[in-house]
């Protein structure tokens, strides 16, 4: 195999960072991520509130997270908040955001969307649906992260 062979069929390593502070709902984004796709070729951090992410981006300038997804409900700092924060900051403002959230509400889509998400979501309320938001993320976000997600999302 050639150098170039070598190098076009290297793994493109992707991360998503989870800011959740129930913990029940990050065993279960963490149980379908490692189901869904192989550790080796996919990374997926977790932290509890908005003020967590800013510190993990701080500490891991050089490995930012290919997408950032927030609750909206979060003590310390919501979504809402952590959102302005990220595209206030040149170092940030480039990493897809999605919040989501239990309730549905038009302030707030539009609030998030006017602050720069990329994308609102409700936050499913079984293991199934939060099994299709994650291969609906991924393959908007990560197609090529992971052969294994690619094609389980088609």
């Amino acid at each position: 195999m050639s150098i170039i062979e070598a190098a076009s069929s290297a793994i493109t390593y992707k991360k998503i960072l989870l800011a959740e502070d129930d913990e029940d709902d990050r065993l279960i984004f963490s149980a379908i991520v490692n189901d869904l796709g192989n550790a080796s070729d996919f990374v997926f951090e977790t932290v509890e509130n908005g003020i967590d992410v800013i510190q993990y981006l701080k500490r891991h300038e050089e490995e930012l997270p290919s997408l950032i997804i927030l609750d909206q409900n979060m003590p310390r700092m919501n979504g809402r908040e952590t959102l302005a924060a990220l595209k206030a900051d040149d170092r940030f403002a480039h990493i897809p955001v999605v919040i989501y959230s239990t309730y549905n509400d038009s302030r707030l889509i539009n609030e998030c969307m006017t602050g720069g998400a990329d994308q609102i979501i409700t936050k499913p309320d079984s293991f199934e649906g939060f099994r299709d938001m994650i291969l609906k993320l991924s393959a908007r976000y990560l197609q090529d992260a992971n052969p294994a997600l690619k094609h389980k999302s088609a």
